[in-house]
């Protein structure tokens, strides 16, 4: 029965990607293109301030060797990852679905599914990126991408384990205070908890500003505060697309399988 779960849960994730896909496709790549664009007047504009004002311009070549384009990375490229980890977050939601079923309370399959699949889109990234939200290129700076890409998963495992804790903070008070009340101080001790994980963390900002030369002339303005937040509402929306669909798909399919297993043991 597992591996029919976890094929349901692939299913619902390789839709999820497809879809999250098509949303970042229209609606992200053109900002990324723009950041890109203003990446490359960060470069010149460096190189103005260093030649009085003029910027050189150097052909780099194509080396001979493997480049792939922008065209590549923003169409094939994009589809194939966004897809690949949907498929993945649909299996480890499957996964998920196997354990908790039948032990948080007395929920259906497909509430349990919906349920899933909301708290994983909370944990693994409504509450990272709020802390750290995912930017667009020329906004951060090379040296400091260790430091960011191990933060960032430091929040994402906090965020989950402190989830998991909360739930099981519920579960434990649910005989004493009822199923409701419970529900809400496991969420009031998970809103508490990522809160003081939060303050405890330490904070990135390198958002680029305002270019000028020796004598204090602007040569580049700041990066675009209404581009960097066009770009962060719709990361977190591909989210939302992917993980919507991955719940209510996966917990559709998964809600069948199993209400059929159960008519099949019916005796005739």
């Amino acid at each position: 029965m597992e591996k029919h779960i976890i094929g349901r849960g692939l299913v619902a994730g390789a839709l999820g990607g497809v879809l999250a896909f098509v949303w970042s496709w229209i609606f992200i790549e053109p900002l990324i293109n723009r950041a890109i664009d203003y990446e490359d007047a960060v470069s010149a504009a460096h190189q103005a301030a260093e030649h009085g004002g003029h910027a050189h311009v150097h052909d780099h070549g194509g080396g001979g060797g493997f480049e792939i384009t922008r065209t590549v990375q923003s169409t094939i490229g994009l589809g194939f990852g966004v897809v690949a980890f949907g498929v993945a977050m649909g299996a480890l939601l499957a996964v998920l679905f196997c354990v908790a079923y039948g032990r948080i309370g007395s929920l259906s399959a497909r509430a349990t599914g919906a349920l899933l699949a909301g708290g994983m889109l909370i944990a693994l990234w409504i509450v990272p990126a709020l802390k750290y939200p995912p930017s667009p290129p020329a906004l951060s700076l090379d040296e400091t991408i260790q430091q960011r890409t191990l933060l960032y998963l430091l929040v994402t495992v906090l965020s989950a384990a402190l989830l998991v804790g909360s739930v099981m903070l519920a579960r434990k008070l649910t005989p004493k205070f009822g199923a409701w009340n419970a529900a809400l101080i496991g969420a009031a001790d998970y809103v508490v908890s990522v809160a003081v994980m939060f303050l405890l963390l330490p904070t990135i900002s390198e958002t680029p500003g305002p270019i000028t030369d020796a004598e204090g002339n602007v040569l580049l303005e700041g990066f675009s505060a209404d581009l960097l937040y066009e770009f962060r509402l719709y990361s977190v929306g591909t989210q939302v697309v992917m993980w919507t669909t991955i719940g209510l798909v996966f917990a559709a399919l998964v809600s069948r399988l199993l209400d059929q297993k159960q008519q099949d043991q019916i005796p005739a």
